[in-house]
């Protein structure tokens, strides 16, 4: 099987699709005030011929590369989830856990990605199932 496409100009293989990925235009952007802006850094992606869109993929995940000071801009960067090993980002939660969303090989047993994400002082699956999980991991 063909690797799935992300990036403009390859090929989707979602399904067997022989579309292009393309990007949405950005709309609103401030790259000139201060780039790069959220319209540009956001999930654009899709597939004309299969309607895939990038925005709606569980696999793409934003993630926190920069904070800049003093206006607080979080500058994010897209990673996309390997779903053929147990792979996660994490989320704030409360001031004594985090949020862990993330996807694992058909046939893992929940106690194997517990153990993985698992806070100091344990925590509770939330999700889990269909090669995705979502856990509240306790960490005070």
């Amino acid at each position: 099987m063909s690797a799935l496409g992300y990036a403009e100009g390859e090929m989707c293989n979602r399904g067997g699709c022989v579309g292009v990925i393309e990007l949405h235009r950005s709309e609103n952007c401030s790259c000139h005030i201060t780039p790069p802006c959220l319209s540009c850094t956001s999930p654009r992606g899709y597939c004309p011929a299969c309607d895939w869109q990038e925005a709606d993929d569980p696999l793409v995940v934003m993630e926190v590369t920069t904070i800049h000071l003093p206006t607080g801009f979080i500058e994010r960067r897209k990673r996309v989830l390997d779903p053929s090993k147990i792979d996660y980002r994490i989320e704030a939660h409360s001031n004594s856990s985090q949020k862990v969303i993330g996807v694992y090989p058909e046939g893992t047993a929940r106690a194997e990605v517990e153990q993985r994400v698992k806070g100091t002082f344990g925590g509770r699956f939330e999700r889990f199932g269909s090669g995705h999980f979502t856990y509240i991991a306790s960490t005070d």
